[in-house]
């Protein structure tokens, strides 16, 4: 019987290239997108099976698992829990309510999807719970807030989850990618224009002169240390089949540098560098 995977967030980006390495490796893949129209795409032009899990829409995660184990016969190897968006702005300028619906995604949808997993996966006394994090799980930047404190909530949980969870046979891993070439800039924008009112704040200048043309180039200059997709999904698939995976996949050099300098650099010393950055 093939190994299952289900991955969230596939209509692009980290998630479709990740449902494309696993499907090539041989692996039944189970590809979700929170949009239905995205779900049907993956399934007629692209030959997935797929299903719609919304993270904000509590009803599409029980039944979009619950097709997807009638998909697999009621088995489930590896969660990779990956759909998320960010709202650049101030936190001064960030409504509660913004707040809150990111959290929904990027976390609370997340947690729900998990719950109902780990009950397969006790009965199997095999799985892996996937988490796409990011440097931001741990790393400060400014005008990033709002997706910085959902992260840095996951990274929480998520190590939380691997210390109870020691000895059920479920292994719970965290990936951090730093800039990956994705759409993440095109849904911030989205959700900027979405929750932001930012005409006469403090931080209009920077809004009106750096952030929404940085958001709206189509296709923007490569970041310093920006790697492509198949460099998060080469980490999902070593820490899908490796026998004793890490608890951390850091993708990037700036990854890597942020963590090294978290661990020796004092906290003043830190804020200049992400302000730089």
């Amino acid at each position: 019987m093939k190994n299952t995977i289900l991955i969230t967030g596939c209509s692009s980006g980290i998630g479709f290239d990740c449902a494309l390495k696993f499907r090539q490796k041989g692996w039944h893949v189970i590809a979700s997108c929170r949009n239905i129209e995205d779900t049907t795409l993956l399934a007629s032009r692209h030959g997935f099976d797929a299903v719609q899990i919304d993270y904000e829409k509590p009803n599409t995660i029980r039944t979009g698992l619950n097709k997807t184990l009638e998909l697999t016969g009621g088995k489930l190897d590896v969660l990779f829990n990956n759909g998320a968006y960010a709202i650049p702005a101030a936190v001064e300028d960030l409504p509660t309510d913004a707040l809150r619906a990111i959290f929904e995604a990027n976390f609370f949808g997340w947690h729900t999807l998990t719950k109902l997993v780990l009950p397969v996966m006790f009965e199997q006394k095999s799985g892996r719970i996937i988490q796409n994090s990011s440097v931001l799980g741990f790393a400060a930047m400014r005008f990033r807030g709002a997706y910085v404190a959902s992260k840095f909530a996951l990274e929480g949980l998520t190590d939380t989850m691997r210390l109870e969870l020691r000895g059920s046979g479920v292994h719970v891993i965290l990936i951090e990618p730093g800039p990956i070439r994705t759409k993440i800039r095109e849904n911030a924008l989205l959700q900027f224009n979405k929750w932001i009112i930012w005409g006469k704040t403090r931080q209009e200048f920077i809004y009106k002169n750096r952030l929404i043309p940085r958001l709206s180039i189509k296709d923007p200059n490569k970041d310093l240390f920006e790697l492509p997709v198949s460099s998060v999904s080469e980490a999902v698939w070593c820490a899908s089949i490796a026998k004793r995976p890490r608890a951390r996949y850091r993708v990037t050099w700036a990854t890597t540098f942020m963590m090294l300098a978290k661990r020796l650099f004092p906290s003043w010393l830190i804020d200049v560098i992400s302000r730089r950055y």
